[in-house]
């Protein structure tokens, strides 16, 4: 059997090894993403863990996944149950109460001046009430179940967190050995990969470092801004502005104007200032003032790939999208500039070879 063959037949044999593999840790592949994720966010705090601790690598990488555990999983986990249990609360109050959103949308029709009705009804306002209607029952759905489906999926929301956690004690112990094995395994030129695994430590950090942040500030600020103005489920309506806060074009405005507008058409003038106030002056400077420190100029991605990529990775991945997306986006661009800058430079060594030619041509 020639060479040639069983070359091409352990290549085959490779992708198939390799295609399984990924299929083997497709349920958990959450599980390994967040692991790498957090370790490349706590890497510096590792490194001065190894330091100050005279270079044990095992004690080091238990204190930093002690660390992740208290200053990531936790307040998650807190977090997730108190979204859970507010939704259910917000529906079970709404359904006592008897709320329709038809009723309160017409009412709030009603208020308006005549011109404005008569546009808003040139432009299909009965059937949007209509389907705002519907979307509110749909919703009451989802909460309705929610404690059903969470409960059924705490065993396994319990397995891929301990998988997390088991994984990200190796990533921590051996990180730098993994790394020298992916850099002589992956079939790139030397500078071709170093560049890509420069591109994915940038986007992980200023996605999560930096977009996570900001997001959980602003999402804090409007909680604590609802709550004290008296808004039922603080805590649900400022999650909600934290995840909107990630998707650029979009933000915690849509969210926080609609009940500040509330608060006008109800009488509440002074509640609406004071939300607008903080909506527009605090909220709203948050992500103008941190993100270029936090994120950084040379990791921004044009805000319509960030939000075509955000989106695309929530309807895809769920909540790992947030992730993904922008990962694969940055990639995309990382490959095609790699694939742009050396066709540029054979095409410059082709124009200075045949420049050269036709000079010794022409003596």
């Amino acid at each position: 059997m020639s060479e040639t063959i069983q070359r091409r037949a352990f290549i085959l044999l490779l992708a198939i090894v390799t295609l399984a593999f990924l299929w083997l840790i497709r349920p958990y592949y959450g599980a390994v993403l967040w692991a790498v994720v957090l370790a490349v966010i706590f890497s510096p705090m590792h490194r001065y863990f190894v330091r100050t601790m005279g270079g044990r690598v095992n004690l080091a990488a238990i204190a930093s996944v002690f660390a992740c555990i208290l200053f990531a999983i936790v307040p998650m986990a807190f977090l997730t149950a108190s979204i859970v249990r507010e939704g259910q609360a917000l529906y079970r109050r709404l359904s006592r109460e008897g709320f329709d959103p038809g009723a309160a949308i017409s009412q709030i029709h009603q208020m308006l001046p005549t011109e404005v009705q008569g546009w808003l009804d040139g432009l299909g306002a009965e059937s949007l009430s209509s389907q705002i209607t519907s979307a509110f029952g749909q919703l009451g759905q989802l909460l309705a179940g929610r404690a059903w489906s969470f409960g059924q999926g705490t065993l396994s929301f319990m397995v891929g967190v301990g998988l997390m956690i088991y994984i990200l004690f190796f990533l921590f112990r051996d990180g730098p050995k993994i790394m020298n094995v992916l850099r002589r395994a992956a079939p790139f030129r030397a500078d071709h990969t170093e560049q890509l695994i420069r591109r994915f430590h940038s986007v992980v950090r200023a996605t999560v470092r930096g977009n996570f942040v900001i997001a959980a500030l602003q999402g804090t600020i409007g909680g604590l801004t609802l709550w004290a103005l008296g808004v039922n489920a603080a805590i649900l309506w400022g999650t909600i502005m934290a995840v909107l806060s990630l998707l650029p074009a979009v933000g915690a405005a849509i969210v926080w104007m609609p009940v500040a507008i509330n608060f006008f058409l109800t009488g509440d003038y002074l509640k609406g200032v004071i939300l607008i106030a903080v909506g527009v002056a605090v909220i709203g400077l948050v992500d103008n003032l941190l993100r270029p420190p936090l994120v950084g100029k040379e990791t921004r991605m044009p805000d319509y790939l960030v939000l075509l990529s955000t989106v695309g990775g929530i309807t895809l991945f769920g909540i790992n999208g947030f992730v993904v997306g922008p990962l694969i986006a940055a990639l995309f661009l990382t490959v095609w500039g790699i694939f742009v800058a050396e066709r540029q430079a054979t095409e410059h060594t082709a124009i200075v070879t045949d420049t050269r030619q036709a000079r010794r041509s022409s003596t």
